[in-house]
């Protein structure tokens, strides 16, 4: 086998290796109930989450789905130099929570979670409630508001205090869709908690 060839395969393996590391989204995105049923690794982190910031996780699970479908390793679109020549992404934006560099290191610095992930769904869940706190502090915007919340995740906190939003009618349209979203987990949560919280505890016990 020649050098070049050598040198090929390995580079092939690690892409391989390292693609097959991503975590696949849920298969349903709309239905809490399934998503933490099918991933109950998620369920866990939600309530981490929710007993620490006491914030309903429905709200920034629904704006996660919006930001990045559930996927873990998703950046945003590519810029072209001339039209062909890729030249980078529209910004640094990256992961579950599609979180930009600066917002992340914020995060980190100001909870001393320094190894957070933004490919690890329990921490970028963990960064969407940090930021929805300070939306609370900055802009006094209860919890349960997901559709400012969402508003305040992509403008910015001043730029929410500025109602940059409001020329931007698509925006708004998107936060009601995140809004409605995190209404029907809120319902669909309230009919499945026991089922859930009980295949949580039989999963426990089996322990030992």
């Amino acid at each position: 086998m020649t050098r070049s060839l050598c040198k090929a395969l390995f580079f092939v393996t690690v892409f391989v290796l390292l693609t097959g590391c991503a975590e696949s989204p849920p298969a349903q995105h709309e239905n809490v109930c399934a998503i933490f049923t099918e991933k109950s690794d998620w369920y866990d982190a939600a309530k981490e989450m929710q007993g620490k910031w006491h914030i309903p996780f429905y709200v920034p699970l629904a704006m996660m789905e919006q930001e990045s479908s559930f996927q873990s390793d998703v950046h945003p679109p590519e810029t072209y130099l001339l039209g062909f020549i890729p030249w980078g992404y529209v910004s640094s934006a990256y992961g579950y929570a599609q979180a930009k560099d600066e917002v992340w290191e914020d995060y980190q610095d100001n909870t001393g979670h320094t190894s957070a992930d933004r490919e690890d769904f329990g921490d970028a869940l963990d960064f969407m409630a940090w930021y929805m706190s300070k939306s609370r502090h900055y802009n006094k915007v209860p919890y349960s508001n997901a559709y400012a919340h969402y508003l305040n995740y992509h403008e910015g906190w001043g730029g929410y205090r500025r109602g940059t939003y409001r020329a931007k009618k698509w925006l708004m349209g998107v936060a009601g869709k995140v809004s409605n979203r995190a209404e029907r987990y809120k319902r669909q949560y309230a009919s499945c908690k026991a089922r859930l919280d009980k295949k949580d505890d039989d999963g426990f016990l089996g322990l030992f």
